[in-house]
């Protein structure tokens, strides 16, 4: 077994152990489940980042996070930009972005607007407005990339909300 699989097989046990600490069974592991899902999902994922601003990816990847209360998510991507050099006083404003725009280039914003209806999509669809403003600061393939990016970052939280993943426990 390499190193690597060896300090998965760990993160699992880890992750087990934290979840029949709380109560709760160990859920399926997925990757091993349906590995061809699995493998299809980091194909999309790495498609949909191809040519977008690596900070980019992480600030829409934490707010989708922040807004499906994923915590294993969220823990995995400000730790990723921390490690790109993101500042902490960034990251502590991506829930407040709105609030803090001074923080944001207009093409962020734009890209954390966007992201945000597309999370919330089934309170009130993607506003055209939303839609238009991102337009303005992406080109049409920089769009449909990020359209991409926050489509597996919201099946990313969903998978490790159903599956039970316990942050700190980065299975990658």
């Amino acid at each position: 077994m390499t190193n690597e699989a060896q300090l998965n097989t760990a993160q699992l046990d880890e992750a087990n152990g934290a979840n029949e600490a709380a109560g709760r069974s160990p859920r399926v592991n997925f990757a091993k489940a349906a590995p061809k899902a699995f493998k299809a999902l980091i194909g999309f994922d790495a498609a949909a980042r191809e040519g977008l601003d690596p900070a980019l990816v992480e600030l829409v990847q934490i707010r989708s996070s922040q807004l499906n209360k994923c915590a294993y998510c969220l823990h995995m991507h400000t730790t990723d930009a921390r490690k790109a050099g993101e500042s902490e006083e960034r990251l502590h404003m991506v829930a407040v972005w709105e609030e803090a725009a001074h923080f944001f280039t207009p093409k962020e914003r734009a890209a954390l607007a966007l992201t945000e209806a597309v999370t919330l999509v089934a309170q009130g669809g993607v506003p055209h407005e939303v839609y238009e403003r991102a337009a303005a600061h992406f080109d049409e393939t920089e769009l449909a990339r990020l359209l991409a990016l926050i489509f597996t970052i919201n099946t990313w939280n969903r998978l490790a909300l159903s599956t039970g993943k316990v942050a700190g426990t980065d299975e990658r």
